[in-house]
């Protein structure tokens, strides 16, 4: 029987050294997801799994609740193993986060919620007594949350703690004593600490300001500094002018004074000048200060032996995140902080340097994986600069080719026009010419003629000499030296247009020569296009 009984009081002081736990969850069951039940109060609510993430120091420690959905809200709620009043008791919330996704914008804080939650219609508005964690949007908006829910009224310690937004697992600790002073640690390191009071504004000040308090009529409030009325100027103190005529400077040569006016010199800066002389300033000694009324005990002030005293009876997930990927773990609700702290080093503090060598190991392989893509985009873009080098010299080829071609043909063309000119004028000179024939023929004809005239004239002439030499001797003579003159003059336009006609002729024998000429040279040319196209047609073929 006394054994019994002695047994039974070790238990209960073992038990009570060691304290107890309400909840605790590493997430190494499959099963423990189902303990986080779903709020159906937004029907948007991000999935959550279980997973050690993309790297992890082991597998099956590093396993946690992930959510899994981008820009959602999450709702979750898990029942403790018994409620947790923490009256005159330590309270410890304790869990590890990982923002594997490198986080932009999200929160991963945790709410410890009143015993009378249901879970179905947990949501931003529902109560809670105490909101603790990380949370990170952007960079400059981040924080850890460290709210306490004081007579229906949430308020936020007086300082801000800067979260850890790396990708690796970091634990964040809240602590709150039953003297009423609190520790926030992140990866066991203390980031602030103190009295709760002083830190959370919730209770009425201590002392306040005594309201019937009068500054003194002699107070004096200001200046702190005056100008030392014993101080004096220096005898050889200058203080202007500023600038005096520069004593070096010459009137030129070229000044006019009746014209330009009377000559001053350029100004210069004096160089004794010192500026205003001002006395120095000292302390002024009737000044007091700012007056402040003296404080005095405030009579509303009264301690509350349950501030930062807790009821907890769940531990929610209400979070938004705009990327997914968070992961929490290892959370642990306790009134020993000494358990507290040998549960993280057994579930955290002991796999961080090989969580930190796996994640070098993961960002080396991506930033290979990288360098790799980065190195076969490269190779591609020069791939297909060379294929575009290689085909625009092709379709420069192509164009030489043709502009060789094209100038052959429009030489070809050009000859051929030359030869259907020529052809042409050789035709026209073939009419001419027969013109021209006929012309000189003509000429000779009338040259005939005209000769014949005179021949025929001459009879007449003479058949009327007889009477005109009866009648008129004088006149015969007149008339015989016109004629002659007519005649001469006919001749000789006759000879020059027969000298035209046989310079026509000349010149469309020489255009007949230049025609043939080009005639052989487009057919040479013509005979060479055959030959280069038959050249193209190898080539192809080829």
């Amino acid at each position: 029987m006394r054994c019994s009984i002695a047994l039974a009081a070790i238990t209960a002081f073992a038990g009570s050294a060691l304290g107890r736990v309400y909840y605790e969850e590493t997430f190494s069951d499959p099963d423990s997801i189902n303990n986080f039940k779903p709020s159906k109060a937004r029907e948007d609510n991000g999935a959550i799994k279980l997973s050690p993430g993309k790297w992890y120091a082991d597998e099956e420690n590093s396993v946690g609740l992930q959510l899994v959905d981008d820009a959602r809200f999450y709702g979750y709620a898990a029942k403790l193993k018994r409620p947790f009043n923490t009256k005159g008791k330590d309270f410890v919330v304790q869990f590890t986060v990982k923002y594997e996704q490198d986080i932009d914008c999200g929160g991963a804080y945790l709410k410890l919620l009143p015993p009378t939650l249901d879970p179905a219609e947990f949501d931003g508005d529902s109560s809670y007594d105490v909101m603790f964690g990380p949370d990170i949007c952007g960079s400059t908006n981040r924080r850890v949350h460290a709210i306490i829910n004081y007579n229906n009224t949430n308020s936020q310690i007086d300082k801000v703690i800067q979260p850890r937004g790396d990708q690796l697992t970091h634990q964040y600790t809240f602590w709150v004593k039953p003297d009423k002073t609190f520790e926030i640690r992140i990866d066991n390191k203390v980031q602030d600490e103190g009295k709760v009071e002083d830190f959370w504004k919730v209770l009425p000040e201590k002392q306040i300001p005594d309201p019937d308090a009068k500054k003194p009529e002699d107070w004096v409030d200001g200046p702190a500094m005056i100008e030392d009325t014993e101080d004096e100027k220096p005898s050889d103190w200058v203080d202007g002018p500023e600038t005096i005529p520069d004593a070096d400077a010459k009137k030129p040569e070229d000044w006019d004074d009746d014209m330009d006016g009377d000559w001053d010199p350029p100004m210069i800066a004096n160089p004794e000048y010192k500026g205003v002389w001002k006395p120095q300033m000292i302390k002024n000694p009737e000044y007091k200060g700012e007056w402040t009324a003296p404080l005095i005990d405030n009579p509303d002030y009264e301690d509350d032996e349950d501030l930062a005293v807790f009821n907890i009876g769940y531990v929610g997930l209400d979070v938004w995140t705009v990327k997914s990927g968070t992961i929490f773990s290892n959370i642990l609700i306790t009134d020993d902080i000494d358990y507290a702290s040998e549960f993280g080093n057994r579930t955290w503090a002991d796999y961080m340097e090989a969580e930190i060598e796996a994640k070098k190991v993961v960002d080396e392989a991506e930033a290979k994986k990288l360098e790799e893509e980065r190195e076969a985009k490269k190779a591609e873009e020069e791939e297909k600069a060379k294929a575009k080098a290689k085909k625009g010299d092709e379709d420069d080829e192509s164009n030489v080719t043709d502009d060789s071609a094209a100038e052959k043909d429009t030489a070809a063309d050009e000859d051929e026009l030359e030869v259907d000119d020529d052809a042409k004028e050789q035709k026209r000179a073939n009419v001419e010419d027969e013109d021209d024939s006929e012309s000189v023929e003509s000429a000779e004809e009338d040259t005939a003629a005209a000769e014949e005239d005179s021949k025929d004239e001459e009879p007449v002439k003479k058949e009327k000499e007889p009477v005109e030499q009866k009648d008129e001797p004088a006149e015969k003579e007149d008339d015989d030296a016109e004629d002659d003159a007519k005649a001469a003059a006919a001749k000789a336009k006759a000879e020059r247009k027969a000298a035209k006609k046989a310079a026509k002729k000349a010149a469309a024998e020489e255009a007949k020569r230049a025609a043939e000429k080009a005639a052989e040279a487009a057919k040479r040319a013509e005979e060479e296009d055959d030959e280069e196209d038959e050249e193209d047609v190898v080539h192809d073929e080829l």
